[in-house]
């Protein structure tokens, strides 16, 4: 799985202490490399807790590096942030290498609409899930705010109907597709080839990721998801990692 990862280099003297990059890609041959969206997306590496996290700039690297290598690209993923995921699928779209695109278990909320970078058609298997709703945020404030916030809402959420109404099924409207995300809809790879342009690939074992974005902004989770699952074991070890670097960045600053 080609992930960017984090050197940290650290010293006695904090203002030398580094954080720097470095690509790892497997799964790599001279004409493609693999691409896993396994974690949430977030919006840079401060929100990226778990190592299969992405986020613009990550995946902008990625790209520098693949050079022009067709992309095979795996989704397991809940979503996370909207403006980063539209960030990512225009990169994604930019890139001049093929994309060939499999949901292994769910591309959900943002995740979906970057399922759509294939360059023919995405892969979702008839037990992964396709999962598309209305865009969702957190606001407070007076009404003038939240008014403006809703706005904001139907804005985004216009955009995400062009990127879907370039992808339906012959006969389907996109007025279909936005009743659909009214009632927030989880669709299956046989439900999803009703609607939109893809192969329905064979069953596969992957679990569906249900990871803390999804729980936060989903009503309709199928039960079957919502099983509880172990917390990966390199997480708390992450979080500890990116608080000492924090911890080393203010070191930094204040001298």
């Amino acid at each position: 799985m080609p992930k960017e990862r984090k050197k940290f280099v650290a010293c006695k003297d904090g203002k030398h202490a580094t954080v720097e990059k470095f690509y790892e890609f497997k799964n790599a041959t001279e004409t493609s490399v693999d691409l896993y969206f396994y974690g949430d997306i977030v919006s840079d590496w401060w929100g990226a807790w778990q190592e299969e996290d992405q986020y613009p700039e990550a995946i902008k690297n990625f790209l520098a590096e693949a050079n022009g290598r067709d992309l095979n690209i795996y989704i397991n993923s809940g979503g996370g942030s909207v403006f980063a995921g539209i960030a990512i699928y225009n990169m994604l779209k930019r890139y001049e290498g093929k994309k060939t695109v499999h949901v292994d278990a769910l591309a959900g909320s943002i995740a979906s609409v970057i399922a759509f970078v294939d360059s023919d058609k995405p892969t979702i298997p008839s037990n992964a899930y396709l999962m598309i709703h209305k865009p969702w945020a957190g606001c407070e404030g007076n009404a003038t705010e939240m008014r403006k916030m809703a706005d904001t809402l139907d804005s985004i959420e216009s955009g995400i109907w062009n990127i879907y109404e370039e992808h339906l099924a012959e006969g389907v409207s996109i007025e279909t597709i936005k009743e659909l995300m009214e009632k927030e809809s989880w669709l299956n790879g046989n439900l999803a080839a009703q609607y939109f342009d893809i192969k329905v690939g064979e069953e596969n074992q992957v679990a569906a990721a249900v990871q803390d974005y999804t729980k936060m902004y989903c009503h309709n989770t199928p039960e079957t998801l919502m099983e509880t699952k172990d917390e990966p074991k390199n997480q708390e070890s992450n979080k500890e990692v990116k608080n000492k670097i924090v911890e080393i960045v203010m070191a930094h600053i204040g001298q």
